[in-house]
């Protein structure tokens, strides 16, 4: 399964990225804009809440699991998910909790 995560979190970047730079492409680089389009209407910004709510739980679970369990590495899923994404950031988070040698 570990590969499975990895492979996952790679999909998770590179799609949701290929999305994103189309759209900054059309719209111009203004973060803000971004932001204004993803509550567009209620739909997307369930979605947006949605996102947001999974984020802040994985980050917590990750800070709890790395001062617990002392798997520091795994804290690197924090700044993925929020520079890159949930798609990337929980299977990546999977993938280093998975390593061989984590204590459980």
């Amino acid at each position: 399964m570990r590969y499975v995560w990895l492979a996952l979190a790679v999909w998770g970047t590179i799609h949701p990225m290929y999305y994103f730079v189309a759209w900054f492409n059309a719209n111009t680089w203004d973060i803000m804009a971004m932001v204004d389009a993803w509550h567009a209407n209620a739909a997307t910004s369930g979605l947006v809440w949605d996102l947001t709510i999974a984020a802040v739980t994985l980050t917590i679970w990750a800070i709890y699991e790395a001062f617990s369990r002392k798997n520091y590495l795994s804290l690197l899923a924090v700044p993925a998910t929020f520079m890159i994404g949930v798609s990337c950031g929980l299977p990546l988070y999977l993938y280093l909790r998975s390593r061989p040698g984590f204590a459980r």
